[in-house]
């Protein structure tokens, strides 16, 4: 068979690990060519591309990014959009693409294949954990060891100059991030975009805090999180094309309303990139390979429509339109005993 891949939307510690497990697969247990689209749906739709092999993968397991570039968009913002990469598939003479992309990328894909029925196999991934349908995604972990090694540096900054540091981490609609990192860096509040927050309360728990003796506050907010409707004033944010709101810079509005509050001096550190960049972790490594060497048997199985997925600790199946419109969001359950129990 020959088979596409691409990677799309944005990138995250795991790509290269999981296009080397497609292509080993594909090439030693199933004789299969491999080649690799560019740039995601721009490199479909404008033919560019390379052959891999096993000697292209060599030595990308560990490396972070991804070697074929990812792009966010697709074939459904231009007119004849869908009509060019059908005539992808056909001058490739592709026999089915493996699409690795998060929400918006699986979305694409499995409106390409249910509208014009092109074998089109998912395979979810995004730091952010925010895919409906699969337990985690690979980069996740990474991003929350790179939040948590951070919040732990925060630690004995804040102790040594008695401040508080709002400590901003990416999750624009769920809080994964923030809850996971938080927990494990001990901080003294949370805030994700599932549960709007009241800055006056925020506020008196660093004030409590303090009162107690602990000289120093770590609050990690997700980039996503919003106050309750008239506890404080929000700038109006553009909506870009693909539906997202710009950055709100939410740290930088509330660690003043911290201040005038408490009387505490706060700093704001925003992690943004460094989340995504880097090597990823020996667990992101493992769920990468996992989900690519599953990927290519769906492939073989004709399961196309389908995307691979975390269940259990196991891989399974899962339809990728379950994706389309929808975000998996935080345990509610899990972020109000957090919260009852260490935060006050």
């Amino acid at each position: 068979m020959r088979i596409g891949v691409l990677t799309g939307g944005g990138d995250c510690p795991g790509l290269n690990a999981v296009i080397r497990a497609i292509v080993r697969k594909a090439e030693t247990r199933y004789g299969d060519e491999i080649i690799g689209f560019y740039d995601a749906w721009d490199g479909v739709m404008e033919q560019r591309s390379m052959t891999l092999d096993t000697a292209a993968v060599r030595g990308i397991l560990p490396r972070g990014g991804t070697i074929l570039g990812t792009r966010r968009g697709g074939p459904f913002d231009t007119a004849d959009g869908v009509e060019r990469v059908r005539k992808s598939f056909e001058d490739n003479r592709l026999d089915a693409l493996i699409v690795i992309g998060g929400n918006g990328s699986l979305t694409v894909g499995s409106m390409l294949h249910e509208q014009f029925g092109l074998p089109i196999v998912g395979i979810p991934k995004t730091i952010d954990n925010d895919v409906v349908g699969t337990d985690a995604t690979f980069g996740f972990q990474t991003a929350v060891q790179i939040a948590t090694d951070a919040i732990d540096r925060l630690h004995t900054t804040a102790e040594s100059h008695d401040r508080v540091m709002v400590v901003e981490v990416m999750g624009r609609d769920a809080g994964w991030i923030a809850l996971q990192a938080g927990i494990a860096g001990g901080a003294t509040a949370i805030l994700v975009p599932e549960v709007p927050f009241d800055i006056d309360e925020l506020s008196a728990v660093i004030a409590h805090r303090h009162d107690r003796g602990r000289y120093a506050s770590v609050v990690v907010v997700a980039e996503g999180a919003m106050p309750k409707q008239g506890t404080l004033d929000m700038p109006e944010v553009a909506v870009n094309q693909y539906g997202h709101h710009s950055p709100r810079n939410i740290a930088q509005l509330i660690a003043p309303e911290i201040t005038k509050r408490t009387g505490y001096e706060s700093r704001v550190v925003q992690l943004g990139h460094v989340q995504r960049g880097g090597t990823p972790t020996s667990y992101d490594r493992v769920l990468s390979t996992r989900f690519g060497l599953a990927a290519v048997d769906a492939v073989h199985d004709a399961a196309f429509g389908q995307m691979v997925v975390l269940r259990c600790g196991e891989i399974a199946r899962e339809s990728m339109s379950a994706t389309r419109g929808k975000i998996k969001t935080i345990n509610l359950d899990l972020f109000a005993d957090v919260s009852a129990t260490f935060f006050g």
